[in-house]
């Protein structure tokens, strides 16, 4: 696998993040997958040599811009908001990104799938949400206990109070998953809620591509936490076939880059106007932009 080190003298390692479509109006910060995501582009370019691509509402309207990406990042409202399942179509090109080997990092609900693609799915990141047999729920918890992995290096621990996807149906014997994190009501972070608590894992494909899910997130609060920040770096840098330093990626952001993100959402009108200040017009609907932050 490439090396951060080594990175300086080759072809970018390109990023592609899809944001899906932002609810407004809503209260500041909730669901705020374009803050988020747009958020992450700037964090993962403090690694020289990863170019990060930023997209709207989901989808792209020219899917070009998958054919040199390494790794694909969802963050979204989960089943049936989930963009990339409008279409058949849409479905296909996400299993062809599989079968070539590109990472996939789900974020939040982007790990909820409808029962018939359950299947699916958990071949593609090892393991889903599946209405009727997982659990979500909103609860304070401290996480401290971090499994010896790529992703975990550098991890601080941290306490807060997120919304969590939980009780994933993962892939028989958890075959390729490595969990990262776990969150529940009575244990409250710590492993021994088991495999029922699992909100955040690794998984190596069968296929060789590698797959990093976090369910956390709900609100934009949540990237204050430095170990949030450091986990989600590392496993989509990972996810990409990139090497991790021993004391993780880079991912410094202070509270006034953090709120600088943040879409309005007293109106549509105020939600454009923040964007152009931004310099984020080209990112139209299903526009993607390459962003240096």
């Amino acid at each position: 696998m490439q090396s951060l080190h080594d990175m300086r003298a080759s072809a970018p390692v390109t990023i592609v993040l899809l944001a899906g479509a932002v609810k407004v109006p809503d209260r500041i910060g909730h669901h705020d997958y374009l803050a988020g995501c747009t958020l992450l582009a700037s964090l993962l370019e403090q690694t020289a040599g990863v170019r990060a691509i930023v997209v709207r509402d989901g989808w792209p309207q020219e899917e070009s811009v998958f054919d040199d990406a390494r790794s694909l990042v969802v963050y979204s409202g989960g089943g049936r908001k989930l963009a990339l399942l409008e279409s058949p179509g849409r479905t296909s090109t996400i299993q062809g990104l599989v079968d070539r080997g590109v990472g996939l990092v789900m974020i939040h609900q982007a790990v909820s799938y409808p029962p018939e693609l359950a299947a699916q799915v958990a071949r593609w990141i090892g393991g889903t949400h599946v209405g009727g047999q997982s659990a979500r729920g909103h609860w304070r918890a401290r996480h401290r206990e971090f499994p010896r992995h790529p992703v975990t290096r550098g991890v601080e621990a941290w306490e807060s109070r997120d919304g969590w996807l939980k009780e994933i149906q993962f892939v028989d014997g958890l075959r390729g998953v490595t969990p990262l994190v776990w969150s529940g009501r009575q244990q409250r972070g710590a492993s021994s809620g088991g495999v029922a608590d699992v909100v955040s894992w690794a998984y190596e494909r069968p296929d060789g591509g590698r797959s990093f899910c976090f369910t956390g997130l709900d609100a934009h609060s949540a990237w204050s936490a430095a170990g949030v920040r450091q986990l989600v770096v590392n496993g989509t840098l990972w996810s990409a076939g990139l090497t991790i330093p021993a004391a993780g990626a880079l991912c410094q952001a202070d509270s006034a880059a953090l709120s600088s993100y943040l879409t309005p959402r007293g109106s549509r009108r105020a939600w454009a106007a923040k964007l152009l200040r931004r310099g984020l017009r080209r990112l139209t609907p299903g526009r993607a932009a390459h962003r240096k932050l």
